[in-house]
């Protein structure tokens, strides 16, 4: 089971998302089982901000002086998750999933879906530095979303 403990720091997110908890905890459930660590206790942290906090984050931790969609900090590099364990924390800067602010609230969900699945697999130990780690992350990412947006 994965236990996700939102906080917001930007208005705006209430205005798309009304019960975010409950959103979040949505996209969780319909994970492959894989991804859902049934027999398990998972927990992560998830911050909904802005673009002004995550150029702040990103230059910090990664020494890139501009904003980003999402920045995911995962507590260890290990790929295998223990039976009860914290796996990190997500950012997600607003002002990225909201472009165009003209955007249906449908296709704003669903950029938040793949951003959010995206920050998952990272605390889970995914990278795409080198090209083939790219393609095989790609691959999960796709597979999450369509297990996701078909229920």
């Amino acid at each position: 089971m994965i236990n996700i403990n939102v906080f917001s720091e930007e208005k705006a997110w209430s205005k798309r998302i009304k019960n975010k908890e409950l959103f979040f905890k949505k996209i969780c459930n319909s994970f492959p089982k894989k991804y859902r660590f049934l027999n398990k206790k998972i927990s992560l942290t998830l911050l909904l901000s802005n673009n002004k906090n995550i150029k702040k984050l990103n230059k910090n931790f990664r020494n890139k002086n501009k904003p980003t969609d999402i920045l995911s900090f995962p507590f260890k590099n290990k790929k295998k998750v223990l039976k009860e364990a914290y796996i990190g924390d997500i950012i997600i800067s607003y002002n990225f999933i909201d472009k165009p602010k003209s955007q249906k609230r449908k296709v704003f969900e669903d950029k938040l879906i793949k951003v959010f699945i995206h920050g998952f697999l990272h605390l889970l130990g995914f990278d795409h530095l080198k090209n083939k780690d790219y393609l095989k992350m790609l691959k999960e990412e796709n597979r999450i979303y369509q297990s996701v947006t078909s229920k």
